[in-house]
């Protein structure tokens, strides 16, 4: 079973809103070092045990395009979405709190984020900034939800 309003297309919806933010970071050695990025957006109605983990990927988007990568960011951003896939918990605070959470394979890295059972990651910044590129995706998307919910109810 599938999410009704945070669907791909709020997905898509979500990180097209937050891409000029995402885009300006890119220029910014602060942020981070790398100026690739990759976002992967769960869907947060097939949480852990309900699919597979690959099922459960409702969109990912790469920033600039992967040909400018110098290390595999999706990679990274999908194994940071799977542990807080897995745990219900940001991968940032599994690292810092709960490592007992981690199974042989994981990344201890930050970036994967669960808000309102919304899990986003993303990989290619500094893992702090990693942290709040996703929180601004996930809330983007609760919001094109609620938006989508709302112009529902007029039909």
């Amino acid at each position: 079973m599938s999410s009704r309003f945070a669907d791909a297309e709020s997905a898509r919806r979500a990180v097209a809103l937050a891409l000029p933010m995402l885009t300006a970071s890119l220029a910014d050695r602060d942020v981070g070092e790398s100026r690739c990025m990759h976002i992967v957006v769960m869907d947060p109605c097939r949480p852990c045990g309900a699919s597979t983990f690959e099922e459960a990927i409702l969109y990912e988007h790469s920033l600039p395009s992967r040909d400018r990568w110098d290390a595999d960011y999706a990679y990274y951003a999908r194994e940071k979405a799977r542990v807080a896939w897995r745990t219900g918990i940001d991968s940032g605070i599994v690292a810092t709190q709960s490592p007992h959470r981690f199974v042989a394979g994981d990344i201890l890295l930050p970036g994967g984020i669960v808000l309102d059972g919304i899990v986003v990651a993303v990989s290619g910044a500094n893992g702090w900034y990693d942290e709040a590129f996703a929180h601004c995706v996930a809330a983007l998307l609760r919001a094109a939800a609620i938006g989508r919910m709302e112009a529902s109810r007029k039909t």
